[in-house]
């Protein structure tokens, strides 16, 4: 379990610098003024701005189940592999989200892609709660 939540961590900070470099690039450019990353509103900013903040937001929303999950998973030293496969599909899942979201951002592939890692946390979960007893 500890390898595919460390995948989402290195996916997470892939991203995290990805962010970082738009946005600096965007001040740079003159594109979007400093002041307005102090609260994220009052200016209309680039789509690919907009697109990597909000990227970088999901990683921090429905991941924090998978992370908790995981933790559970290794505390009580479950050896089940349903959760297993289940944690590896959602990082799957993951890092095809940010590559659609990120490049052609089919709304409808994201959002296919998007429910296939929800349920994988379900999955995960419900794997974990089985092995629990």
């Amino acid at each position: 379990m500890l390898y595919p939540m460390f995948m989402l961590v290195i996916l997470t900070m892939i991203i995290m610098v990805l962010t970082a470099r738009v946005r600096i690039g965007s001040v740079q450019t003159g594109k979007v003024p400093q002041s307005y990353y102090s609260l994220m509103q009052g200016h209309d900013i680039p789509d690919f701005v907009a697109k990597t903040t909000r990227n970088f937001n999901n990683l921090f929303e429905v991941p924090t189940l998978f992370y908790a999950g995981g933790a559970v998973y290794l505390a009580l030293d479950q050896t089940g592999q349903l959760p297993v496969i289940s944690a590896w599909i959602f990082v799957a899942a993951r890092v095809t989200h940010s590559i659609i979201h990120l490049s052609y951002n089919n709304v409808v592939h994201r959002l296919t892609i998007f429910g296939i890692g929800n349920l994988s946390v379900l999955v995960m979960w419900l794997g974990i709660v089985n092995a629990a007893g």
